[in-house]
């Protein structure tokens, strides 16, 4: 493993870990760290920090609705998935957008919205007809009990054994 990748590894695992702690668990000198983290930032690894909030405890983002959109679209001459990709990832209502390989659906959208009939909408009158998509499938996100390595439940469960007799 390199030492970019260690560092990485480091960042991912908390992104608020200090160039001091980086560079004792690294053994390289803090200069080293800072400079490798500013290459990989101007070479766009890195491309943001940002902190993961739990939905389950956090009123707004409890209040948002979610979908997961599959969409099934016809390929564009010259640019194929990623030019109507390019349309779709620049709503703000989407926040994740995937090429699949799946079941006749070519794309996956995660979106957010405050409520289920402004989430609705955005499909119905926004994605559903952008020229090149045939066709959606809307699955409401219900609950999200792990997400990017997070898990959202509280392990309140008894952890003792049944007893059946």
């Amino acid at each position: 493993m390199t030492i970019s990748e260690e560092i990485l590894n480091l960042l991912r695992d908390n992104a608020r870990i200090s160039i001091k702690d980086i560079s004792a668990m690294t053994k390289k000198t803090e200069d080293e760290v800072k400079e490798i983290i500013a290459g990989l930032e101007k070479d766009g690894v890195i491309m943001k920090y940002a902190t993961i909030i739990n939905p389950e405890k956090d009123e707004e983002a409890k209040n948002k609705v979610r979908a997961e959109v599959d969409i099934q679209v016809q390929p564009e001459r010259e640019h194929g998935f990623d030019g109507i990709a390019d349309r779709i990832y620049r709503f703000p209502q989407v926040k994740s957008l995937y090429l699949m390989s799946a079941d006749g659906y070519d794309l996956k959208v995660i979106l957010e919205g405050n409520s289920l009939q402004e989430v609705a909408n955005f499909v119905a009158r926004k994605l559903s007809t952008l020229q090149g998509v045939h066709g959606t499938r809307t699955h409401f996100i219900l609950k999200t009990y792990k997400e990017n390595d997070i898990v959202y439940v509280d392990d309140d469960r008894d952890s003792r054994e049944a007893f059946s007799s």
